[in-house]
């Protein structure tokens, strides 16, 4: 048995060559999987070369999207869609603000955002009948309603469809270090809901293989760092670069055909989770270290700002979906039963604010905004009238707002129209099987696209319609 001299530490003599596969891989690497960069399969890579066959449209513009999830459900009318003619049970306390877009109107507590109007496309008809968080995740993550709708009893499982970002795993394998689809800081999930975590964020009927990348933890935080990414105490860049020759070498050797009883060739995701790790493009793009504290301040020095610059990053490093959800505040998120003015004036819009608007004028000056498709939604929206009792707005699906930008989008507009208490929708009703469809068609990627699911039957990517109207 030929045997290798390293071990996971980069000290000490004699592994044998499976002890080298699950120490020396796994051993250093077991967070990097665990993480997500398990993603890519010999199987998966057979199964997407021959199951899901397109020609990637030339149309699309998008080369990479951040989805900027608001997790809990943002008001409508106190954000996107004000109505300041309605009564003061429906219009609430805040006022609105005229944007640099003339007849165009939002929440005074944008201001920032108030001038970037000229970027964005404010859908005002987002619309669909499920009040539940978890399920309606599901639907607005994957583009297809969940196995059982309006609950949010039902955690994820297999059954659930996969999410977007791993979909494209599927469709656009990343050959490079980085992974094809990046979700941070949290996978969402709701302390008051039975089901806990939200389905739709994973691979879904595709496999574990394809779930995406979770960044987890707050990147304001000075001791940030991605689990998997860093190498362990003790081992230099140079040592794993002289264990993955020394690997490659093994496996050269074991599998040839003077060694009998080789083991199976090295796994693709074991190679993935190796080239990440001595990739310095890899480490950098998650490097916010690399920014100078004039851009970090701009973003903003909380969570959600800084997420946003990783976002930034990530697409500079030509990363597809890069999924940013509203953290864990341990304070409800944007579900705002109660005292919604209060939380969102002094604790969700000024971040939102300010990261979304620092995220626009970076990529716009960085000249990379016409290459990247900006989605900033929530779940659903708040019900019309305010509960007089604790000034709050429950749970509302049958109108809210979203909002697109970049790669194509033509800016200065509004898609849709709410009645006069943002109610319902008066014109377009816009459904999150839409927007999935959108997000898939600005990456040139044909929404009735089919795949075949584990029974081999034939799935549409997107049960929605793109909103091509939105793009110039």
């Amino acid at each position: 048995m030929i045997r290798s001299m390293i071990n996971p530490n980069c000290q000490g003599p004699n592994f044998s060559r499976r002890s080298v596969l699950q120490l020396g891989v796994w051993g250093s690497f077991a967070p990097l999987s665990l993480g997500g960069l398990d993603l890519v399969s010999a199987q998966a890579r057979a199964a997407a070369a021959t199951n899901a066959n397109f020609r990637r449209a030339t149309t699309g513009k998008a080369k990479s999207v951040i989805v900027i999830f608001q997790w809990g459900g943002p008001s409508q009318l106190d954000t996107w869609d004000p109505k300041p003619d309605a009564p003061a049970e429906i219009r609430g306390e805040f006022a609105s603000i005229d944007t640099n877009v003339p007849g165009i109107r939002i929440s005074e507590h944008f201001p920032k955002l108030a001038k970037h109007v000229d970027k964005l496309a404010i859908v005002r008809s987002m619309t669909h009948d499920d009040p539940a968080h978890l399920s309606t995740v599901h639907h607005l993550l994957t583009g297809h309603l969940a196995p059982r709708p309006k609950s949010d009893v039902e955690p994820p499982s297999s059954k659930d469809w996969p999410f977007m970002g791993s979909m494209l795993t599927k469709l656009l394998p990343n050959e490079g270090p980085l992974p094809t689809s990046v979700m941070m800081p949290w996978v969402v999930s709701h302390p008051a809901a039975p089901g806990g975590k939200a389905p739709g964020q994973h691979g879904g009927w595709l496999g574990g293989g394809f779930d995406p990348f979770y960044v987890l933890g707050d990147p304001n935080d000075p001791g940030f760092q991605v689990p998997g990414l860093s190498l362990a105490d003790g081992c230099t860049l140079e040592r794993m670069h002289q264990r993955k020759r020394l690997m490659e070498n093994l496996e050269g050797r074991l599998d040839s055909p003077e060694v009998t009883g080789s083991a199976t060739t090295w796994s693709p995701k074991h190679e993935k989770a190796l080239t990440a790790v001595v990739s310095a493009s890899a480490r950098d793009a998650f490097d916010l270290n690399k920014e100078t504290a004039e851009t970090r301040d701009r973003y903003g020095r909380h969570i959600h700002g800084q997420c946003l610059l990783l976002a930034r990053r990530l697409v500079e490093a030509n990363v597809p979906l890069i999924t940013v959800n509203w953290h864990n505040d341990g304070q409800n998120f944007w579900d705002t039963h109660g005292q919604n003015f209060h939380h969102l004036k002094n604790r969700l819009m000024p971040p939102a604010d300010q990261g979304f608007a620092a995220l626009l004028e970076d990529l716009a000056a960085r000249g990379l905004l016409d290459e990247t498709l900006i989605v900033w939604t929530g779940e659903f929206g708040r019900t019309p009238r305010v509960v007089a009792a604790n000034a709050g707005r429950e749970h509302w699906p049958r109108c809210y707002s979203a909002v697109l930008a970049g790669a194509g989008i033509q800016g200065g507009q509004t898609y849709g129209s709410s009645d006069k208490f943002a109610a319902y929708p008066a014109s377009q009703p816009t459904s999150p099987a839409d927007i999935s469809a959108t997000i898939f068609h600005a990456l040139g990627i044909p929404h009735d696209l089919e795949v075949r699911d584990p029974l081999d039957r034939p799935m549409r990517i997107s049960a929605g319609e793109p909103l091509l109207s939105l793009f110039a």
